[in-house]
């Protein structure tokens, strides 16, 4: 099973993007959504699936780190 995590886009070149998890950056593909530097995305399988609001990311990091602490 995969999952799509919540990132930052840091750097954005045509549809290259770098992605920020919490210090942890990886390359991934912007080719299906309008985006720029400073949205917060989700990721899944090297592409950019969705953008998301802030209050969208925050929830879903909140529930990732729930799930950790279990």
């Amino acid at each position: 099973m995969c999952v799509a995590a919540p990132g930052e886009i840091v750097e954005l070149d045509g549809r290259n993007a770098v992605i920020d998890y919490s210090g942890n950056r990886v390359h991934a593909n912007a080719g299906i959504v309008d985006c720029k530097v400073g949205d917060r995305v989700l990721v899944h399988a090297g592409m950019i699936i969705q953008v998301l609001s802030n209050e969208e990311a925050e929830d879903i990091k909140n529930l990732f780190d729930e799930l950790e602490a279990l």
